[in-house]
């Protein structure tokens, strides 16, 4: 295995088991190593710190253990198994109303670089690593072994966040299936991992979704950035009197349409609408006690930060101004980059310039299956507030 030595003292966040290996920090490194290669990270006097995949880039290494072991079939099963047992044991794995959880959240289950996703037979997996992406093979062998009975297929999913690989193609390395309804607390989604974003759906909001269904009976309400309209089938089931989506994507829409049908078909309560988020706020009327702003991430790297405050200032100003007296605001942001002061801010100081006021009911982050290592705080990017507008 290839070698990377520090620089004097930069070991030290390692030490606290910090996951990443920062190009700054390396001091020397073998001549032929390559994206993707598995290192042993060392200190300048050549004592063992990690293992990891390199990368060329801010982040070079991603730590894939502290301990010297090899990176074999017996470590990926060892992961996936740990994975799986922490899902059994929040109740999401094995749950007759719920087939649509994340087994594995990267640096949360000490393999950074890596996602799956179980929709009901199918595991969907995505690299956001080359090194990952390099044993996709030998992990979803690993991974149907650990899974057992639970899954038929593996889809790989990684064109988008890989995009400048070669080899890259999204498909199926084991099983194959064009079963893509899944169940979600006893509702039912059409996942789209063939196009879709992400993995197909954003399974992070079913915690925050299952939320707005206790707040929607009798309420008007407003879906911004649908997507697939989990939030507006939640709301539909809630017993809202009306729920409209909104998403720039027209493929969204028509996904938002499908879900509406599946659960609730022939539903009058529901229309959606092919529009840009500000435009319609700007021209809606006053006319929703509850609104969800879910954007997609403002801000994808640091120099966009102040950017992105700017927008989610702008975006919950417009909410606070069309909102109902007495209305709630679901606000979201999962921009990693952005901290929960920084939203909270953005979404304080939209309050005050459209002149409400404001009380906060709930403060939201990502679900159990979503963990956040406890030496890794940068993995808590989901941010949300529920808000009384009066």
């Amino acid at each position: 295995m290839k070698k990377i030595y520090l620089k004097r003292g930069k070991e030290e966040s390692l030490l606290r088991f910090h996951p990443w290996v920062f190009s700054g920090a390396i001091q020397q490194a073998d001549e032929d190593l390559k994206d993707g290669d598995l290192v042993r990270v060392l200190t300048n006097h050549g004592d063992f710190i990690a293992v990891g995949h390199f990368q060329m880039g801010s982040i070079a290494v991603r730590v894939l253990s502290f301990r010297d072991v090899a990176i074999d079939a017996d470590f990926w099963a060892s992961r996936l198994t740990s994975a799986l047992k922490v899902r059994q044991s929040i109740g999401i794995a094995d749950n007759p109303q719920n087939n649509t959880y994340r087994l594995v959240h990267g640096e949360g289950d000490n393999l950074p670089g890596l996602i799956i996703d179980v929709y009901d037979r199918t595991a969907v997996m995505q690299a956001h690593s080359i090194g990952m992406h390099l044993c996709r093979k030998e992990i979803a062998e690993q991974l149907v072994k650990v899974m057992g009975q639970r899954i038929d297929n593996v889809y790989y999913k990684s064109e988008t966040t890989l995009p400048f690989m070669d080899d890259m193609e999204n498909g199926f390395i084991y099983g194959g299936s064009d079963d893509n309804v899944a169940l979600e607390n006893g509702l039912k989604f059409y996942v789209d991992w063939l196009r879709g974003q992400k993995t197909g759906f954003f399974v992070d909001q079913r915690d925050n979704r299952s939320l707005l269904e206790k707040y929607s009976a009798g309420k008007s309400v407003l879906n911004m950035f649908c997507y697939t309209g989990g939030f507006s089938v939640y709301a539909m089931r809630g017993g809202a009197k009306l729920v409209h989506s909104v998403d720039s994507s027209a493929k969204a829409i028509e996904l938002t349409n499908r879900n509406i049908a599946l659960n609730f078909e022939g539903d009058k309560r529901h229309e959606a609408f092919c529009e840009d988020a500000f435009k319609y706020l700007e021209q809606a009327g006053n006319n929703y006690d509850l609104i969800i702003l879910d954007p997609p991430a403002f801000a994808k790297h640091r120099g966009a930060l102040h950017n992105a405050l700017k927008g989610y200032t702008r975006l919950n100003n417009k909410a606070f101004q069309k909102i109902q007296p007495g209305g709630i605001l679901f606000t979201f942001s999962c921009s990693q980059v952005v901290t929960k002061d920084h939203f909270r801010n953005a979404v304080f100081t939209a309050a005050a310039q459209a002149g409400r006021k404001v009380r906060i009911l709930h403060q939201l982050h990502q679900p159990a299956d979503h963990p956040i290592n406890i030496y890794h705080p940068e993995g808590e990017y989901l941010k949300g507030l529920v808000l009384f507008v009066e």
